[in-house]
């Protein structure tokens, strides 16, 4: 079947008419940028809602519930049943019970015993605070499951502290009643082993009453609005603030290394910078007298390295933290070889040497006496990019990298970009650099691959063995999954639309422009909005196609802008500062700001060019939609040499739409996803690492440059463009004879002048 034929069939779509203000009304009060969401949550249910209700003292009854008493606590029959349904279920996932497992065989009673324990310090149920009751498993369990949280030890069975039985040989007589006592637990056992389910957390109010967090740091967040957490804050919290996963021989709680994945907009940046303030505010107060870099926090941009600093300023205001961003220059670590006298004078043996290699002596001098002036920074918490921190630890461009013996949290944000190959090398030195045998790490993104997973274990393993650290000393291991991993957020629209050409794509995002174009309702795309493209050339280029078509009565070019990496740092920090007041409507930029960057109120994104990877889709249309914001949309145009890879992104808008619970007509139609072509490993490699072969920036062949002008973002067709080839070419024909008459003449006139007249005595 030819997918071409299939993609170009027409379908019937409602046209709608002029909008009535009514209309228009239903419509803006839907948008991003309308205002603040209601709830920042994404996954609820009822049950859910009213047992946080029940712990924020919010119930209708006031009164907190309490097991075995249903009738103090107003409960109908009707819920009631439902709550005991809720109890049966989790009971029949419940590892630790007496019940057989799918393969009829039972654990051993040890086992169980350790298993029991293992769940019951995870629970944290025997850590409560005064004035604050701990919840019940089943109220965990309910909480975390309808939030599709999900959180998972990913040390090996015998670091938890369970043993698999060893299978022996028995005897023919008892073979069948011993294996049975002695089977050893099956993969789906083990996931239910190391399932964990901490006490969430209820309210922001919770981290200075159970947490005992900073009160400064505490006024901090209410007078920012935070109230209610999200799912990610809900969830890692409290295992970064002191939730008992484990324990240590005297009985102090150890922190985790963590893992998380959790959708974008969801508030990550909130979730690591709330400890990472609270540790250094309580290390204050315990060892004034000791001042340094006690964190780290890794960004693949300046842009978004710059908001999480803004964002950490707002926390630590008056907690006497300080954040800083890292820029070129920067000393951060005094080191031993910066300390060399560069004022002794050379040696007669040196003075013999050549001239070049004093200018380069000399050179040298230059930039240690430079980068000696410049004093340690004194700052806490340090944001940076891995290659400024990895250029600053180097001595002198030597391959030397200079230990941070302070730094006790290390943070990665977007760590599926920090580990991949392009990173990996520079983040793995920073990573080595921190030789703090109480360092903790957490990663943190939307999209997680499984060999992310497998690097972040292996190097903790390595580095614990550098260091010399007992299996007793490690710390727990920890990973926190919110929602299904690699998928997009549920509370926007998806819009996968076939445009066969450039000229097709370049009318349709025309058409978004315009407001008043006849397209259907759920289509129309308000700014603000960002636009997406594979490369720098094409941003450029769309851009001056896009820059006139704002009326000049509504501020023309001026509401179009265009952002690349290209670009000065002022220049990319003044046009970030114009789209966020709003003084900019639209936005063209590369994957530059595909990740983490929040622009509260965008109304949507459109992909112009195809995104290299499920994952870049994911983070791309991630910039809409954010903290539980519903009416954001995801325009992505694809043409006939977008075909073979629209598969990928076509299953994550399917995801999305199931996930979201979507009713009615969906955006990806079954015979769409059954009619396109599956990507080989190596060309999803390839796709990833170039992008689509058609729109690469450089021109290997004849043929790739005849694909590359069918490709080529204008209006104008190929007639016009030659005619506008001859102008040029006849001027320039022109301007050159005049170059050289005017040449002729000079030398003619000259050369009378310049006559030899031989030599004079």
């Amino acid at each position: 079947m030819d997918a071409f034929k299939l993609l170009t069939r027409s379908t019937k779509l409602k046209i709608g008419g002029a909008t009535t203000p009514s209309s228009t009304k239903s419509v803006t009060s839907r948008l991003p940028s309308t205002g603040k969401a209601e709830n920042p949550q994404l996954f609820r249910n009822p049950e859910a809602e009213k047992l946080l209700a029940e712990r924020t003292g919010k119930a209708k009854h006031g009164k907190k519930r309490k097991r075995g008493d249903d009738s103090q606590n107003g409960i109908s029959g009707r819920e009631k049943e439902d709550d005991d349904d809720d109890a049966a279920m989790d009971m029949n996932l419940d590892f630790f019970s007496t019940d057989k497992g799918p393969s009829g065989a039972t654990t051993t009673d040890k086992n169980q015993a350790t298993l029991k324990k293992h769940a019951f310090d995870a629970s944290g149920s025997d850590g409560g605070e005064e004035g604050e009751q701990s919840m019940d498993d089943v109220e965990r369990r309910t909480i975390l499951n309808s939030h599709k949280i999900k959180v998972t030890d990913l040390r090996d069975l015998e670091e938890i502290g369970i043993v698999q039985p060893e299978v022996k040989e028995p005897k023919k007589k008892k073979k069948k009643k011993l294996q049975q006592e002695a089977a050893p637990l099956n993969k789906k056992e083990q996931k239910k082993a190391r399932r964990l389910y901490p006490q969430p957390l209820v309210s922001f109010k919770e981290l200075r009453t159970r947490y005992k967090i900073s009160r400064r740091l505490s006024e901090n967040i209410a007078e920012q609005g935070f109230t209610l957490p999200t799912e990610v804050q809900l969830g890692s919290l409290p295992l970064l603030l002191g939730e008992s996963t484990s324990k240590t021989k005297s009985g102090e709680v150890t922190e985790p290394d963590l893992l998380v994945v959790a959708p974008t907009g969801s508030g990550k940046t909130l979730s690591f910078l709330i400890p990472v303030i609270n540790k250094i505010v309580r290390h204050h107060h315990e060892q004034q007298d000791e001042r340094g870099i006690f964190a780290i926090i890794v960004a693949p941009t300046k842009e978004l390295a710059g908001q999480i600093v803004n964002e950490g300023r707002k926390l630590a205001l008056g907690t006497g933290v300080k954040v800083t961003m890292m820029k070129k220059g920067m000393r951060v670590v005094e080191r031993e070889d910066e300390n060399v006298d560069q004022d002794t004078n050379p040696s007669d043996d040196d003075s013999v040497s050549s001239s070049d290699d004093d200018d380069e002596e000399e050179e040298d001098k230059t930039t240690v006496k430079t980068r000696r002036q410049a004093p340690v920074t004194k700052s806490d918490v340090l944001v940076t990019t891995p290659l400024l921190l990895v250029n600053a630890l180097s001595a002198n461009g030597t391959k030397s990298i200079a230990s941070l013996p302070l730094v006790r949290n290390l943070v990665l944000d977007e760590a599926d970009v920090l580990l991949d190959p392009l990173f990996r090398d520079q983040t793995l030195s920073i990573w080595r650099a921190c030789t703090h045998p109480e360092l903790r790490m957490s990663l943190w993104s939307a999209t997680m691959g499984s060999s992310i997973e497998d690097l972040f274990k292996s190097t903790i393993n390595e580095r614990r063995e550098s260091l010399s650290l007992t299996r007793n000393e490690s710390q727990p291991l920890i990973r926190l999954v919110v929602g299904l991993k690699d998928s997009a957020i549920p509370n926007i629209s998806h819009k996968l639309i076939y445009a066969a050409t450039e000229q097709g794509k370049l009318l349709g995002l025309r058409q978004l422009l315009h407001p008043a174009a006849a397209l259907p309702e759920d289509v129309r795309l308000r700014p603000p909005f960002l636009i997406f493209t594979q490369t720098i050339p094409r941003a450029v280029a769309l851009h001056s196609e896009l820059m006139y078509d704002i009326p000049a009565e509504a501020g023309g070019s001026s509401r179009i802008a265009v952002l690349h990496s290209d670009l000065s740092d002022t220049q990319r920090s003044e046009i970030m500062k114009g789209f966020r007041k709003g003084e900019i409507w639209i936005l063209v930029t590369t994957d530059l700001l595909a990740r983490g960057v929040d622009f509260r109120g965008i109304n949507g994104v459109v992909n112009y060019d195809i995104p290299n990877s499920a994952a870049a889709y994911v983070h791309r249309v991630g910039r809409t939609g954010r903290a539980g914001r519903e009416g954001g949309i995801a325009v992505t145009y694809y043409t006939k040499e977008d075909i073979p890879y629209v598969k990928s992104i076509a299953n994550v808008i399917d995801v999305s739409e199931k996930l979201r619970g979507k009713t009615g007509e969906k955006s990806i139609q079954k015979w769409l996803l059954d009619s396109l072509p599956d990507l080989s490993k190596k060309d999803k490699k390839e796709l990833k690492k170039h992008g689509v072969k058609a729109r690469q920036s450089a021109v290997k062949n004849v043929k790739d440059e005849k694909e590359q002008r069918l490709t080529r973002i204008s209006t104008k067709s190929g007639y016009e463009r030659r005619l506008e080839n001859k102008k040029k070419g006849a001027i320039m024909a022109s301007r050159n004879r005049k170059r050289r008459a005017q040449s002729a003449e000079h030398e003619r006139s000259g050369s009378g002048q310049d006559d030899w007249s031989g030599l004079e005595d």
